[in-house]
């Protein structure tokens, strides 16, 4: 069992939810499915393990301060695949 990373709502209204997440290398988010488009910006360099419905596993780097965007219905669960801490931002854009 992994470690939970940790999320903080920095902004939560009607247009937006801002959330940072941070991950003590092997933490992960748990699985989730996006219910909104979101914008996810690096904080720090981001090793990430993605894994994907029917037990598909990526790795990506997100380096910090880039950004990438995903559409709504994202399921996965985010896992930092590196030796030190990462943190990113995500944006959810509502309706």
């Amino acid at each position: 069992m992994r470690p939970a990373c940790t999320a903080t709502v920095v902004v939560d209204d009607d247009r937006v939810r801002v959330t940072r997440f941070d991950f003590a290398p092997g933490a992960e988010t748990g699985w989730h499915r996006h219910g909104h488009d979101y914008v996810i910006v690096a904080v720090s360099d981001c090793p990430m393990l993605l894994e994907e419905p029917g037990g598909g596993v990526r790795r990506v780097l997100v380096p910090a301060g880039t950004a990438y965007r995903r559409a709504q219905g994202v399921e996965h669960n985010v896992v930092n695949d590196g030796a030190a801490a990462m943190s990113f931002v995500e944006v959810e854009v509502k309706g």
